[in-house]
């Protein structure tokens, strides 16, 4: 048993027992974390509201054997100006499920987090761009080595003739490479993704309202293509 501290940024919780929680975080050096924080229901808890969903924060640790307990936790950065519009929370959400979805266990995650320090501090500034969370989608694509090809064919290679997209196949298609199920996106949307794709999430490209809800459509349904598994908040965004 031993003493160790970390950073992290709340996932999620969920009750353990009478009084205590399971905090999930991700944290730059180990991955997902679960770790358990006890007393945290208590109205006179000594975390206070530190342990919420969204909030960066320092942590020690004491090293569990299946779960290691917080003994201390100090904020960071608690992203509160977020938590007062609906919208950034209903984005927040989406970002966390995804990094809570494509993390894992004792694993170096400095990309990943990085990645989603980046997300919520430009949801906590405002206002929230309207392409934010497909960019954040891309972007978490490439974090885990699943980034869809835009410029060029998943197939060969060529720079022309891009006229289909396959989940599948991994991108565009030329029509040589095409698959059955490759579909055909509508002209400037594959471009417009590779925009995003690029794009600082604290300074945004100007965007195009054809194309929003198409991009993140597409965006959505490659990563949840290849996590096997739905993406929960962003069908809230959807509605």
């Amino acid at each position: 048993m031993a003493i160790q501290h970390d950073q992290g940024i709340v996932l999620r919780s969920y009750p353990f027992g009478e009084a205590d929680k399971v905090v999930v975080l991700l944290s730059p050096n180990n991955g997902k974390l679960r770790t358990v924080a006890k007393g945290i229901r208590k109205t006179k808890s000594r975390f206070g509201g530190r342990l919420e969903t969204f909030s960066h924060v320092d942590l020690v640790l004491y090293e569990g054997r299946n779960l290691d307990t917080i003994t201390q936790v100090s904020m960071i950065e608690p992203f509160h100006n977020l938590r007062s519009d609906l919208d950034a929370v209903v984005a927040a959400g989406a970002m966390v499920e995804i990094a809570d979805a494509v993390a894992q266990e004792n694993e170096s995650s400095v990309r990943l987090f990085l990645l989603l320090q980046r997300g919520l501090r430009a949801l906590d500034k405002g206002p929230e761009h309207p392409d934010l969370v497909t960019a954040f989608l891309l972007k978490s694509a490439e974090a885990i080595g699943v980034a869809p090809a835009l410029d060029q064919c998943a197939g060969c290679g060529r720079s022309d003739d891009l006229r289909r997209f396959s989940f599948s196949a991994g991108g565009v298609l030329c029509e040589r490479c095409r698959t059955p199920g490759a579909y055909a996106l509508r002209a400037g949307l594959t471009d417009y993704l590779a925009l995003l794709a690029g794009a600082d999430l604290a300074e945004m490209p100007e965007s195009d309202v054809g194309f929003v809800g198409e991009a993140r459509g597409v965006a959505r349904r490659f990563i949840e293509y290849h996590l096997e598994r739905q993406i929960q908040s962003l069908a809230v965004l959807d509605v």
